[in-house]
């Protein structure tokens, strides 16, 4: 069960929720049947693949992990990690939200925020607690320019 324990796995259950709640929304919400909502969800959910597939990139150049619970060998700082400290998180986010658009289940909105509570609490802390241990006043230094989501 620990190996399933990934951000990917809790965001794939996430979009199955949002699914679901699109499909069974007692009230019938919608965000209007207007064509916006399917083009902002399609725009969120390309640029969120495009950010984590970019910062996974800066990662594998720098040749660290990927992995969260793998051995951090370098502090990234280039690339999208120069203005977020969590991009593949938040392109993960982006993806969420892009799909309950484009899904037009409005209902599934709280799952956004609770997801982020979720990763933020799971992961994030533990991430950073190692990179601020194993690299020390850069990480400070990093982490006082650089805000965590945006």
């Amino acid at each position: 069960m620990k190996r399933l324990d990934l951000p990917p796995v809790w965001l794939l259950l996430a979009l199955l929720a949002a699914w679901a709640l699109g499909r069974t929304d007692p009230w019938g919400l919608t965000f209007g049947g207007g064509w916006w909502a399917g083009l902002l969800g399609g725009l969120l959910v390309g640029g969120g693949v495009l950010l984590a597939a970019l910062a996974v990139l800066a990662l594998r150049q720098a040749g660290t992990a990927v992995d969260p619970r793998g051995k951090v060998r370098a502090l990234v700082t280039q690339g999208p990690f120069a203005w977020s400290r969590n991009p593949i998180y938040l392109g993960m986010g982006m993806l969420l939200l892009g799909a309950i658009l484009g899904l037009d289940a409005p209902l599934a909105l709280p799952l956004v925020p609770l997801w982020v509570w979720w990763i933020e609490r799971r992961f994030i802390a533990r991430e950073e607690a190692r990179i601020a241990r194993d690299f020390g006043t850069a990480f400070a230094a990093y982490r006082a320019r650089v805000r965590r989501w945006l």
